[in-house]
């Protein structure tokens, strides 16, 4: 059964209606954290894609920094390698890192390059460790127990936090009107190579390019208040004060701390996305209504 067309007049409402955020963010940074839902099902892939394709061709310089920890966990599995989680972390030893190199620096980034050039963009798949872009040390992880006279400091192996960003690379391909994919592995000084938790890569990816907005792809609708509505135009003291008074709490809690930092240190706005919406990305830059929780650092 063939789809009805589509109004035209309804369609050049649409355009037109989309021309000031198309001024308003050309030539600006978006850096978009790709991951859940939104990488699973076809559908929202597609969406995604030519979501990405769509900003580059109005003038947006659009990065993606991509997650893949189900997949990683698919083919440690495969494999019969053990998971073993510290703090909510994989513990992450030689052999589990180069399964997590295959996976995150092979399959799933050549899938997401796949996918966008096949919408028509021209995208290249990086990991940290091209050009050191994404320096990294490794994370030290702490276990309290109210037993303890201090925390307990875990070796949970190549699971890092970034330490800098060389943003060279990004804007050499960004220029050349290229979509930089980025699979969130990180490099020490020794060459040792960890895994970093992918929306922290986004974050500070976003905080070097002094990006105009950071886009923080979830499987929620964004934080959501006592009643179940979606919290949104949120400034950095409103955030601040909802951490403090345990509203934000759980898993949300480091996303939005990670949106939090990017904010406060010079992204323009950051957002919690709700990538199991078709198209949200365009929702959010080219509609008022947008699909997760805003926060800036606007009073």
């Amino acid at each position: 059964m063939s789809t009805p067309e589509r109004d035209p007049r309804e369609v050049v409402r649409i355009l037109s209606e989309a021309l000031p955020y198309i001024q308003r963010f050309s030539g600006k940074t978006v850096v978009v954290k790709y991951g859940g839902n939104a990488m699973t099902d076809d559908t929202l892939i597609d969406s995604f894609a030519r979501d990405i394709v769509l900003l580059k061709e109005v003038g947006l310089n659009p990065i993606v920094v991509h997650g893949g920890g189900p997949q990683i966990g698919q083919l440690l599995e495969r494999l019969q390698i053990e998971s073993r989680f510290e703090e909510g972390m994989r513990v992450t030893d030689a052999q589990t890192m180069d399964v997590v190199e295959m996976v995150l620096g092979g399959l799933v980034n050549k899938s997401i390059v796949n996918q966008i050039n096949q919408a028509g963009g021209k995208a290249i798949g990086l990991t940290g460790k091209d050009n050191a872009q994404i320096k990294a040390r490794q994370l030290k992880v702490q276990r309290y127990s109210p037993e303890m006279a201090a925390p307990e400091i875990i070796d949970i192996g190549h699971v890092g936090e970034v330490e800098h960003i060389s943003t060279d690379l990004i804007d050499m391909l960004s220029q050349a009107d290229y979509i930089p994919v980025i699979a969130p592995i990180g490099v020490d000084d020794n060459g040792a190579s960890y895994n970093i938790n992918a929306d922290l890569v986004a974050g500070k990816v976003a905080e070097a390019l002094n990006a105009e907005k950071l886009m923080l792809l979830t499987n929620v609708a964004g934080l959501m208040n006592a009643k179940g509505e979606v919290m949104t135009g949120l400034t950095t003291q409103d955030v601040d004060s909802l951490i403090e008074d345990g509203v934000i709490y759980g898993g949300m809690l480091p996303k939005i701390r990670c949106a939090l930092d990017a904010v406060k240190n010079g992204v323009t706005s950051a957002v919690i996305v709700d990538g199991r919406v078709a198209h949200a990305i365009l929702l959010e830059i080219f509609t008022n209504s947008g699909v997760g929780t805003l926060i800036t650092d606007k009073t």
